[in-house]
């Protein structure tokens, strides 16, 4: 069975007010390679190998977990800078905004992603307006790229 992630990207200039008082998580994360995509990361206290296939919007992916010492052993092998940023989770009836804040590579850069159920609701979606530009199809902001950086 094949998993598919469907999603929106959208650059965040101004973050929605009392961003610290919603859900987040503290993120690390860097590739082993990005052609096909296959990055490692740390999420709070859990630790996860992940394939992507190349695309923008829709991709194929596969999440499997790893124990920290593979995950420290897999991140002394690891192409490029790591990722580091503070994912915040905002709720938009009926979906979630991850909304991620960068310290490393980029300090300060602040992208939202949208997961959608079908590629339609993904193109009828109506971003709300503290969103920035839709750069969905730009892969300068695939965290693969900004991990060259």
């Amino acid at each position: 069975m094949k998993n598919y992630e469907i999603e929106r990207k959208y650059l965040i200039h101004t973050p929605p007010e009392a961003l610290e008082t919603f859900p987040s998580h503290r993120i690390e994360q860097g590739y082993l390679c990005t052609d096909p995509v296959v990055r490692i990361r740390r999420q709070d206290d859990a630790y996860y190998l992940t394939y992507k296939s190349k695309g923008l919007m829709i991709r194929e992916e596969y999440n499997l977990p790893l124990t920290e010492e593979a995950y420290l052993h897999l991140r002394t092998k690891v192409d490029g800078r790591l990722i580091s940023k503070r994912r915040y989770l905002i709720p938009l009836d009926p979906y979630t905004i991850e909304l991620d804040v960068f310290s490393s590579p980029k300090e300060g850069l602040m992208l939202a992603e949208v997961e959608f159920p079908t590629e339609e609701a993904a193109l009828s979606f109506t971003a709300p307006d503290w969103f920035g530009e839709d750069v969905t199809t730009s892969p300068l902001y695939h965290n693969s790229n900004l991990s060259k950086l």
